[in-house]
């Protein structure tokens, strides 16, 4: 051979690495790892982590003849650039950084477009029609944002249940659902749990429940999805009316992939503003959509 594509997808729990034969597409290796000790505070220790990972990969005797890394905590073109340019330097090969919810769009066969993404957190991202320029919504983190995501969710259906015990409403099936997913007997304990002792990245695993409470009746359940589609869909509308191009929204993330009524709500939401905006649900891996942008760069 006479070098390799390289793809790799940095998220906050799994990184998956992929390398394929330019010419004909075949995967050469293919690896998923824990994402444990990746950061980018410090981008010259990002860039050896990655080669770290990397490199055990690439047959002996071959080299890479791109990079592409799509990589979770870089949020802006500068931080993207610097990593890439430390990941250059280290990997002695070209090398581009993106944020890896940008993986989603070229994964799923596109040119361009808007990717969403709803699982621990909620983000979309895409590019502007005439610059080029990095553009995203939402992603700002639990306690200010991530709306329709599943930890926002979660912490979404708690306030509910609390608002309600304020104002001396009956228990709905939401508040019963929510205290028994995390083990506890009381509103009280379930606010000091949430609060203190059971950290955001684990609310998520919640989300179900409130799903679950919604096909049960439960009116409080059903409203904390609606708005949660709600609130994805503006993140798609704010992107086109600050300049996005593209003309389809790939979606991805266990929350929207796997909850047919929040994907439901957030399609009818964006139709009902954006209706020439298809909606594409990613069934390939994203870090094919890194290995297909280290293919456009070489």
């Amino acid at each position: 051979m006479t070098g390799l594509l390289a793809g790799v997808d940095v998220g906050g729990t799994k990184t998956h690495i992929r390398l394929a034969d330019p010419r004909t597409g075949q995967i050469i290796a293919d690896s998923t790892l824990p994402s444990s000790g990746w950061q980018t505070r410090s981008l010259t220790d990002a860039a050896v982590w990655l080669a770290e990972r990397v490199y055990p990969l690439v047959p002996a005797g071959d080299r890479i003849l791109h990079m592409v890394a799509g990589a979770q905590g870089c949020e802006t073109e500068e931080h993207c650039g610097a990593l890439a340019r430390e990941l250059g330097a280290t990997m002695s090969a070209p090398a581009t950084v993106v944020n890896d919810a940008e993986l989603l769009v070229p994964a799923a066969g596109l040119e361009s477009g808007i990717g969403l993404v709803s699982g621990t957190g909620a983000v979309a991202v895409g590019r502007h029609r005439e610059t080029g320029r990095f553009m995203s919504a939402g992603g700002w983190g639990w306690v200010l944002g991530d709306e329709g995501s599943g930890s926002a969710l979660v912490r979404d259906a708690a306030r509910a249940v609390l608002a309600r015990a304020d104002e001396g409403a009956g228990t709905d099936e939401l508040e019963v659902a929510l205290l028994r997913s995390f083990d506890v007997p009381g509103l009280a304990e379930l606010a000091a749990t949430m609060s203190w002792d059971s950290g955001v990245e684990t609310w998520s695993a919640h989300a179900p429940v409130v799903f679950a409470a919604a096909e049960r009746g439960s009116e409080l359940a059903a409203t904390v999805i609606r708005d949660g589609g709600r609130a994805l869909a503006r993140l798609v509308v704010c992107l086109v009316r600050r300049g996005a191009g593209g003309a389809a929204v790939v979606v991805a993330g266990g929350v929207i992939v796997n909850r047919p009524r929040l994907r439901e709500l957030f399609e009818n939401e964006l139709a009902s503003q954006l209706p020439e905006m298809p909606v594409t649900v990613l069934r390939a891996p994203p870090v094919q959509g890194a290995v297909e942008l280290a293919r456009r760069a070489v």
